[in-house]
């Protein structure tokens, strides 16, 4: 069984960090190697929409991150007091369109949905909590 936390503060140069601590946790955990580069990403996506959305680049508010496996999944859980948002009201975009318009934004949802099997948000008094699973096969 894997257990890793992390609190970090809301600003950009601590995503290396968090990259960092993903890569280490996978490796050390069950799942297969080739997961680890979408899932580092995902993970990045997640944080940086935090600082940037919830948090709209305020620095000094916090970000705990808790990484666990064990033998049937790998989950991260990304907790903050930012602005709320739940990503399931958000459709997939058209990747197509994007591509033509030449939007290199907004698809970071879409490839935290892609690459985890499961996808939870809450929010509960004043605190929001996303949880991405990965399934070990």
């Amino acid at each position: 069984m894997l257990h890793e936390r992390l609190s970090i503060t809301s600003e950009m140069k601590f995503l290396d960090l968090v990259r960092n601590v993903m890569q280490k946790s996978i490796r050390k955990s069950k799942l297969s190697d080739n997961h680890e580069n979408k899932m580092v990403l995902a993970v990045d996506e997640a944080i940086s929409n935090v600082i940037e959305h919830a948090y709209e680049l305020q620095k000094n508010k916090f970000i705990d991150i808790q990484i666990s496996s064990d033998d049937q999944r790998f989950q991260v859980t990304i907790e903050h007091k930012g602005k709320s948002f739940d990503p399931k009201s958000m459709t997939n975009p058209n990747i197509r369109e994007n591509i033509r318009q030449g939007k290199k934004r907004g698809l970071g949802i879409f490839l935290i949905r892609q690459t985890m099997d499961e996808v939870k948000y809450s929010f509960k008094n004043g605190q929001n909590k996303l949880i991405l699973i990965k399934y070990i096969t």
